[in-house]
C-alpha cells in the first residue's frame, strides 16, 4: 500500500466533485416559518419538500460549515432500503403489520430519491444495481442463511432477497474465499457529495435561505440561536445527526460513531480479474462489517469501522483517518480482491453517524414547542433521510398521512449513559466483535456468545 495518498480534506467524493466554498453566514436576527439546524440530507430534503408543498413558506437553514460537510458528503454511497433497527423493535410498539409497511416504504424511498434527482437534473452517478452480501467463512454463512430466513418471516420475497447460485455469484463479482452470497434489488449506487450539492442548489433555487459558517449553539422553543443572531420560527428542526452531541442539551441523545473509508486508484485492467461489471453495492456478514462500491470512474470505495468512538462524544470533523485504520481497510479490501494489491490507496477519510441508544431512527415534532428532529440513522441515512424529510413536511403542515403514522414517528428512546460508561461500553462491544471475526476467520468455531455479549452492551 502506497503512503502517498490524501488523508482527510472531508472526502474523496468532494475532492472529485469540487469542494464548495462556504456561503455567507447569518447576519443578525431573522423571523421564519421553519428554521433547520444542519444542511445535510435530512435538512435539505425537509426544506425541499416543504417548499414544494407550500412555496410561500420562509424556510431558513443554518449550517456550521457548508452544505453536506458531515455524513451526507462522506458516506459509502449506498442508497439502501434497509430499516435502521430491527422490525421487531418497531413491532413491539405498533404491531407487525406496521413494521412491515415501514419496510415497504423504505424500499419505495429508493425510487423516490432517484425520481427527484432526475426531475431536478441532479447528476449523482445513480445506478440502481442492488446489493450483494457475501459470506467468507462457515460462521458468516450461518448468519447469511439466518438473514434470509429472518427476511422471509418479515415478508421479504425472492424478489426482495435471494440466495445466488455459485455461478451467478462469480459472474457478478469474484470475492476471494466467498462461500455464499445473497442479492437484493433494493439499493442504488450514488456519488453522495454530488447528490448533496445538487440538493443544496435545488433548495436555494426554490427560495430556501441557506446560511453557512453558522453553527447553532442552542435550540429553544420557537428559536435557534447562533453566534451571529437568533432565528425565530414556528418550527425548529434539528437535523444534526452525528454532530448532535455538540449541542449541550442533546449531548447524550445520539452517540457520534466514526466510520472510515478508503478509495483506490482507478483499477483499469485489474477489473478483468475482479469482475463486478455491474454497479451493485457489496457488503459482508462479518460482525465488524464492511461496505463497498464500484465508483463511476472505476475505483473501489471501501469502508468500515475504524476507531469507533472518541471519549466524551467528541467529533474529529476534519476527516483525517488513523494510519492503522487505513491499513486495516486495505487488508480487508485486498483479502477480498487480491488483484487490488497492484493498485494503491488514493484517498482516506472518516466521518460520524448518529446512533440512538436502541439503534432505531426517530422522527419527532413537539407541537407545544415547535421543536422537531429526525435522525439517528446508524449508517442507513442516505435513503432514510429522504423519508424523514417527507415525514417532517407532513408533521409541520399538520397533515395526518401514512408517513406520520409510521412506527418511528415520536418513538421514545432513552439517553446514552454518562462517561466513562459509554466509552467503555462502545469500545468493549467493538473489541468483542473484532475478536469474534478473528476467531471465525481462523476457523475456531462459533462465536455467538461473544457477539451476543457485544449486542447486549448497547442494546442492539
Amino acid at each position: 500500500m502506497s503512503e502517498d495518498f490524501v488523508n482527510g480534506d472531508v472526502s474523496f467524493w468532494f475532492r472529485s466533485s469540487g469542494l464548495p466554498a462556504p456561503g455567507a453566514p447569518l447576519d443578525g436576527d431573522l423571523d421564519a416559518d421553519v428554521v433547520i439546524a444542519g444542511a445535510g440530507y435530512t435538512g435539505l430534503w425537509t426544506a425541499y419538500y416543504l417548499k414544494k408543498a407550500d412555496p410561500a413558506l420562509r424556510v431558513v437553514m443554518l449550517e456550521k460549515e457548508f452544505a453536506g460537510y458531515g455524513a451526507s458528503g462522506r458516506n459509502g454511497g449506498w442508497l439502501v432500503g434497509e430499516l435502521a433497527g430491527t422490525p421487531e423493535r418497531y413491532a413491539r410498539t405498533h404491531g407487525e403489520e406496521a413494521a412491515r409497511r415501514f419496510q415497504r416504504v423504505m424500499f419505495e424511498t429508493i425510487d423516490e430519491v432517484i425520481a427527484v434527482a432526475a426531475e431536478e437534473g441532479i447528476d449523482a452517478d445513480i445506478v440502481k444495481g442492488g446489493v450483494t452480501t457475501v459470506s467468507t467463512n462457515a460462521a458468516q454463512d450461518r448468519r447469511l442463511h439466518e438473514l434470509v430466513a429472518h427476511a422471509r418471516r418479515w415478508g421479504w420475497t425472492e424478489d426482495d432477497l435471494r440466495l445466488l447460485e455459485p455461478a451467478e455469484r462469480e459472474e457478478r463479482l469474484r470475492v476471494a474465499g466467498a462461500v455464499n452470497a445473497v442479492w437484493s434489488p433494493h439499493c442504488a449506487r450514488i456519488q453522495p457529495a454530488a447528490l448533496v450539492r445538487g440538493l443544496a442548489d435545488t433548495v436555494r433555487a426554490l427560495g430556501v435561505e441557506v446560511y453557512e459558517r453558522t453553527p447553532v449553539t442552542e435550540i429553544v422553543p420557537r428559536a435557534a440561536r447562533t453566534p451571529y443572531g437568533t432565528v425565530r420560527a414556528r418550527h425548529v428542526i434539528r437535523a444534526t445527526e452525528g454532530f448532535t452531541a455538540e449541542l449541550k442539551q442533546y449531548h447524550r441523545a445520539w452517540l457520534p460513531m466514526n466510520s472510515s473509508m478508503i478509495v483506490t486508484e482507478p483499477l483499469g485492467a485489474l477489473w478483468d480479474s475482479i469482475g463486478w461489471q455491474g454497479c451493485e453495492l457489496l457488503g459482508d456478514m462479518a460482525h465488524y462489517y464492511m461496505y463497498a462500491q464500484r465508483t463511476a470512474d472505476g475505483r473501489i470505495a471501501f469502508g468500515g469501522r475504524g476507531k469507533p468512538y472518541l471519549y466524551g462524544s467528541r467529533v474529529d470533523d476534519r476527516g483525517r483517518t488513523h494510519e492503522w485504520t487505513v491499513e486495516a481497510l486495505w487488508e480487508l479490501l485486498t483479502g477480498m480482491f487480491p488483484a487490488v494489491r497492484e493498485s494503491a490507496v488514493a484517498h482516506a477519510w472518516s466521518g460520524v453517524l448518529g446512533v440512538p441508544r436502541d439503534w432505531c431512527s426517530t422522527v419527532h415534532l413537539d407541537r407545544s414547542t415547535g421543536v422537531g428532529w429526525a435522525g439517528g440513522y446508524t449508517g442507513h441515512g442516505v435513503a432514510t433521510a429522504n423519508l424523514a424529510g417527507r415525514t417532517l413536511r407532513d408533521l409541520i403542515l399538520g397533515e395526518d398521512t401514512e408517513l406520520t403514522r409510521l412506527p418511528w414517528v415520536d418513538r421514545k428512546v432513552r439517553s446514552w449513559e454518562i462517561e466513562p460508561l459509554r466509552w467503555i461500553g462502545v469500545h468493549t462491544m467493538y473489541d468483542l466483535y473484532r475478536r469474534a471475526d478473528a476467531r471465525e476467520k481462523a476457523g475456531l468455531g462459533r462465536t455467538s456468545v461473544l457477539a451476543r455479549v457485544a449486542d447486549s452492551i448497547t442494546g442492539r
